[in-house]
């Protein structure tokens, strides 16, 4: 399969794509801000399978030219994208009270619309049978528990839950899978940035094993659901 994973620096992003890259059967195009990050992935995931095919790529979601990007999806998957995973994000850990407009901006620009963004760059390039997959957050799951702080965060991941929803239904005539992954906690940078000390008993890497998992095989019995992938509060 021909993948793309955003936010793959570090966390989930990164785990999901050392497991996609553990077998030759797909190809992997990795995108992140950060080049040091990208080439540490690379190295990695070429360690443990030297044949393994990743491209890494800095992009900035909110920032950089999707057309750009779109030219280089397509020259290096022939025009043929199988899985798009959203999983890039940003959080904002601070009172409301204390919360400006501009922190609601820019958690909804790096949570929601950069991912409205690629993902309209490159509709055209999903195949039939395509997966898109949205990594949002229990903090934005109609019904579940919330936190202080994190009413901006929260808030932006709900929109991106109803964008997959919707989005499910006008792509299903083409044929195209989505789905978004409420995560609950794993033991990441941005856990520590939300609940400082607290240690998550799900490790990153089996977050980022379920993700990779789910992107190839989910499509086959989910479409415009949000999932919840919790197994504590937080």
């Amino acid at each position: 399969m021909n993948i793309i994973i955003t936010g793959a620096s570090s966390g989930v992003g990164f785990e999901a794509a050392i497991e996609l890259t553990a077998t030759t059967k797909h190809k992997l195009i990795v995108l992140a801000r950060t080049q040091e990050k990208l080439v540490k992935l690379q190295e990695i995931a070429q360690s443990l399978n030297p044949e393994c095919v990743i491209y890494p790529v800095v992009f900035d979601l909110v920032n950089d030219d999707h057309h750009d990007l779109k030219a280089f999806v397509n020259d290096r998957f022939n025009g043929q994208l199988d899985v798009l995973i959203n999983n890039a994000g940003a959080l904002i850990n601070k009172p409301f009270e204390q919360l400006g407009e501009m922190d609601f901006v820019e958690m909804l620009q790096s949570n929601f619309l950069s991912h409205v963004r690629i993902t309209q760059t490159l509709l055209p390039l999903v195949k039939e049978g395509g997966h898109i997959v949205n990594i949002g957050s229990m903090g934005g799951f109609q019904g579940s528990a919330k936190f202080k702080g994190l009413s901006a965060y929260s808030a932006s991941k709900a929109a991106l839950h109803n964008f997959t929803e919707t989005l499910a239904m006008e792509l299903a005539d083409l044929k195209i899978s989505v789905n978004c992954l409420a995560l609950g906690s794993a033991q990441t940078e941005m856990l520590e940035a939300a609940f400082p000390g607290y240690q998550s008993p799900v490790m990153a890497f089996e977050m980022g094993k379920y993700i990779a998992d789910f992107a190839v095989t989910g499509h086959k019995f989910f479409n415009g659901k949000i999932l919840p992938v919790a197994v504590t509060t937080p």
